[in-house]
């Protein structure tokens, strides 16, 4: 997964030419400062408030202290201390306080819920920090990579841990759904690893390119041994995921006191089997529409779309009491006003993905957009929506997302030295041939409720290794 932090620079840190950052170690100072100046296009969504003028910073404690503070608050996961996690810590409760004062307030709205999940997957409750890394918070957070959410879940990645997307639902954003999610992806990443650093490691970069770095490093074991075979951004990972434990720990030792929390809103549910437009609910119900998203993140265009399934959604509570006045006549209205131009939207809006089912395409030698738009009857602008692509340009070997109507249920995948398309295996199919490329974590996100361990039982494998044209029995 494609985790990454949004920041937010002070004024008087962009009022420099060269955007130095003091007190930071040589061997990371580099990959911070390309970070903190690496600013998403999300950071103007996230409402950074501006830093006081007048407000008083400790100055930067002992190494002596911070390890011993480490030490103190130190659970499950090590938090060790090194000149790296100093330097991130310097980072929160020094150069960059006001997004650490932003968690310290968000912190209760998202915090009960995933220590709720984190219990129920028997999973070290520090990992409810990695949010913070992840998305700062917040749930409607899309990264440069597509990513999307508290937990930053990729579409493909999402759709094997049923978080579904399209033109009017986005799983990933709904923070019960994403939170189980993640907590099952996190379990299966210390399945494989058995070290929680090099699992948070794959949770950024993908458990492939951790193992790669294992076999470079001459299969080493922990995080650190491995540290410099890393990508820069998974490098950094770690360091701050202890850092901002730190420094959510240590608030107060730094002067960073938060009285004006975010709360959850008080709210009741409401199940729906037709169309719903969240304008019309909200005012004929005495709410209003930013409240209503508030609590259902996952709904893309302010309305539910009728499925013929029922739906159920979170309304604040006094909307609730109201709704029970005039049921019908609010429902009934909600149902038609508005109706005709959001279907009409979301029928001509460029990469529309309503009513689609999402399949993954690996690019072949001599593939271009347009061959592949025809092959998947799509438009090359829908091709370029899906997968941020802004030009033409693909490579062999790349996954494309490729939404494709209910009939189609035909996959052309991997590679053309093998043969020219292949066909992905149905839900009801129970072998697979391996082609050239796979791994068992690839198959394993082919199939519901198939692991990596299940494969390899059910074929009696000894090893992870895979050779192009064995079948595999996978149901």
């Amino acid at each position: 997964m494609r985790g990454w932090l949004k920041y937010y620079l002070f004024v008087f840190i962009i009022g420099k030419a060269s955007a130095q950052i003091p007190n930071l170690p040589d061997s990371i100072a580099e990959d911070v400062e390309s970070e903190i100046l690496a600013i998403d296009t999300l950071a103007g969504q996230m409402m950074f408030p501006l830093p006081m003028d007048y407000e008083y910073i400790p100055a930067e404690e002992t190494p002596e202290l911070v390890a011993d503070r480490l030490a103190c608050i130190q659970q499950t996961i090590a938090l060790p201390y090194n000149s790296n996690i100093h330097g991130f810590i310097n980072y929160f409760t020094i150069r960059n306080r006001e997004y650490t004062r932003l968690m310290l307030r968000r912190k209760d709205l998202y915090f009960p819920l995933f220590e709720k999940y984190l219990t129920k997957y028997n999973l070290p409750e520090e990992l409810k920090y990695l949010s913070i890394i992840e998305s700062g918070l917040n749930p409607r957070a899309i990264s440069r990579a597509s990513a999307v959410g508290l937990w930053q879940f990729m579409a493909f990645t999402g759709r094997y841990f049923d978080l579904h997307n399209d033109w009017y639902f986005d799983d990933r954003m709904d923070p019960e759904k994403s939170t189980e999610a993640a907590c099952r992806y996190l379990s299966q990443l210390y399945s494989m690893f058995h070290n929680w650093d090099l699992a948070l490691a794959a949770y950024n970069s993908g458990p492939g390119t951790v193992r790669r770095a294992i076999r470079r490093s001459g299969n080493k074991k922990t995080f650190w041994e491995v540290y410099k075979y890393l990508p820069r951004e998974t490098r950094s990972y770690v360091p701050q995921f202890v850092a901002i434990i730190y420094a959510m720990n240590y608030a107060e030792e730094h002067n960073m006191i938060e009285t004006a929390l975010e709360l959850p809103i008080e709210h009741d549910t409401l199940t729906v089997t037709k169309f719903l437009h969240f304008d019309t609910f909200a005012k004929l119900t005495g709410t209003c529409t930013e409240d209503l998203l508030l609590l259902n993140p996952s709904i893309r265009h302010n309305a539910i779309p009728e499925t013929g399934k029922p739906y159920t959604i979170r309304l604040p509570l006094a909307a609730k009491i109201e709704l029970e006045k005039d049921r019908l006549h609010i429902l009934d209205s909600a149902s038609k006003v508005g109706r005709k131009e959001i279907e009409m939207l979301a029928k001509n809006t460029s990469g529309n993905t309503a009513g689609r089912e999402l399949i993954i395409y690996r690019v072949n030698y001599g593939d271009v957009l347009g061959s592949i738009a025809q092959r998947h009857r799509v438009r090359v602008e829908d091709l370029r929506k899906w997968n941020n692509i802004r030009g033409n340009m693909i490579r062999t070997g790349q996954r494309l997302n490729i939404w494709i109507a209910p009939s189609r249920k035909v996959i052309q995948t991997l590679s053309k030295s093998t043969q020219t398309t292949a066909t992905a295996i149905l839900p009801n199919d129970k072998t697979y041939i391996v082609q050239p490329g796979d791994t068992l974590w690839d198959i394993s996100k082919k199939f519901q409720g198939i692991t990596i361990e299940k494969i390899k039982s059910l074929n009696k494998l000894k090893s992870n290794r895979l050779e192009p044209g064995m079948k595999l029995i996978v149901g």
